[in-house]
């Protein structure tokens, strides 16, 4: 079987682009045996992860639909949700920060982006970046997502109170924080980012499957931050977008679920769990 196109990446972790077995016409980008990303090429608004169609429908919610926004994310993997947004929302600026350029330049190379999205990338480590990005840019950002892997894990510096002050900083009155976060059984991790987001956020909200959230199995939570507060008429909206089965926890919901989990500082920050090797169980090319 030929080799998938790849590169080495500055840590040593090996980038893929490989076709979708499931899909004409999607592509996964693979990290280290770990995916990572999928965009389909003929249809920019078809978010294939269960996670990323989640963070999908809060974005649909945000402003007027259609309306362009100004968005930041975090880590750029296939730039899945910047494609989503250049497509959904015509006229969008948006930044991306990623500490990868080679990762970059093979999705640049082997997945087009739309023609004339307007997508600037920055190269750097996340937390660094934040801090040398435009003054003017503080207090207008729409939509900042977090989505920062190294291989199949939330590297520790980019779960803290004091990282996650420094977001707030660049958003809107009413922007909204998306953060992707993976864990397993019992959800500590989950529930301590849980706890430092509301810490910080006038309104926070979980999204996911139920069973992950009941820490029952290892899968992908949406986290929801705003400085202020989300309007609780997306809570039914996002229920029936699914994927199902969904679940939303907002409020009292939310408090019960955090349980008093430590809030997260930079002194007592770690990364986040590994997934067992078989959870994402894909052959290898070669």
């Amino acid at each position: 079987m030929q080799d998938a196109p790849g590169v080495r990446l500055a840590n040593g972790m090996r980038a893929e682009v490989r076709r979708d077995r499931f899909t004409s016409s999607g592509y996964e980008l693979v990290v280290d045996g770990t995916p990572q990303s999928h965009v389909d090429l003929d249809d920019p608004t078809h978010l294939f992860f269960e996670y990323v169609a989640r963070m999908g429908h809060v974005i649909d919610q945000l402003a007027d639909p259609g309306a362009p926004i100004t968005a930041l994310h975090l880590g750029a993997g296939a730039l899945t949700l910047p494609r989503y947004i250049a497509t959904t929302r015509p006229g969008s600026r948006q930044q991306v920060i990623e500490i990868e350029p080679e990762l970059v330049e093979l999705v640049r190379s082997e997945l087009p982006l739309p023609s004339g999205a307007s997508i600037r990338v920055r190269y750097g480590d996340a937390r660094e970046t934040l801090g040398r990005l435009p003054a003017g840019l503080r207090g207008t950002v729409d939509l900042l997502v977090v989505d920062v892997f190294a291989g199949a894990r939330t590297p520790a510096h980019v779960t803290s109170v004091e990282f996650y002050t420094e977001c707030a900083a660049l958003l809107a009155p009413g922007g909204v924080l998306l953060a992707n976060i993976a864990d397993g059984q019992g959800a500590a991790f989950a529930r301590g980012q849980a706890a430092t987001l509301g810490l910080v956020f006038a309104d926070t909200a979980v999204l996911g499957e139920a069973q992950v959230l009941k820490g029952r199995r290892f899968g992908n939570f949406v986290l929801v931050g705003s400085p202020a507060a989300l309007p609780l008429e997306w809570i039914p909206r996002l229920l029936a977008g699914g994927p199902h089965p969904a679940q939303v926890l907002h409020g009292a919901e939310l408090r019960d679920w955090v349980a008093g989990a430590p809030v997260v500082t930079d002194q007592t920050a770690v990364a986040s769990p590994p997934p067992n090797r078989s959870v994402f169980q894909l052959p290898r090319n070669g």
